[in-house]
């Protein structure tokens, strides 16, 4: 089982068009971070070729050496920002952090004691277990296709998860080396939780607090991107 104390943390934030809350979400993990006391940890930011002044912030921001920032020439997708998020970690956990401030930073503690407590291998933050601080109310069609999506997941791993689409998810690092993510858009999701649902790893969720854009506040997923999930479910699932 892993010691608080005793590891090092990976937190990597893929962003797209967050000219307003890049810096915000930076000073807040990192706050959180030191507030609980996690002293040995690496921020990677990956820039999927924003062109709103994003990327000019990054490149003119002089960061801590713990924080790495990598460019994407084309915007290639949040699956794709990840997975090079996944190739440059040196860490024993991954935290995946929303650059959008929908996800609060302060909820690492809870997020992180099951890895402490339980020995668990990934962590998802679930909006709908209750249990966190909020939940911001939004649109009723995308919380219907996480819910058929996160059924249908549930159904082909035999989980009973009750939000796969959280952008809140945590591995274990030696987790991830065990599985090749080809998924560049959101259906990475769906995706990431199949194949490390077949290796039978431990699954634990957590409740999170929420607070939701809408479209005019820069929201980016829509409803096409639930289609596509479904049909990523349906490849990984019958793949062996």
């Amino acid at each position: 089982m892993l010691k608080k104390n005793e590891i090092k943390l990976s937190i990597i934030i893929p962003c797209y068009n967050e000219i307003n809350t890049i810096k915000k979400i930076i000073k807040k993990v990192i706050y959180n971070l030191d507030q609980f006391d996690f002293n040995d940890y690496e921020i990677i930011i990956i820039d999927d070729c924003s062109n709103d002044g994003t990327s000019e912030i990054l490149e003119q921001t002089n960061f801590a050496e713990n924080i790495k920032v990598f460019s994407h020439k084309e915007n290639l997708g949040k699956g794709a920002a990840v997975q090079t998020g996944i190739k440059n970690i040196t860490g024993d956990i991954l935290i995946i952090q929303d650059a959008d401030l929908e996800y609060d930073p302060s909820d690492y503690e809870k997020l992180l004691r099951p890895f402490f407590e339980a020995d668990a291998d990934i962590v998802y933050g679930s909006r709908f277990i209750g249990g966190g601080k909020y939940v911001r109310i939004h649109f009723f069609w995308h919380y219907l296709a996480n819910k058929i999506i996160t059924f249908v997941c549930n159904m082909f791993t035999n989980l009973n998860l009750t939000d796969v689409e959280t952008g809140y998810k945590l591995f274990k690092n030696s987790c991830l080396k065990n599985v090749e993510l080809k998924e560049k858009s959101f259906s990475f999701e769906p995706e990431i939780t199949i194949k490390l649902a077949k290796k039978k790893f431990k699954f634990f969720e957590v409740p999170i607090t929420y607070n939701g854009r809408s479209y005019n506040e820069g929201k980016k997923i829509g409803l096409k991107d639930a289609f596509i999930a479904f049909k990523a479910i349906f490849i990984y699932s019958i793949k062996k």
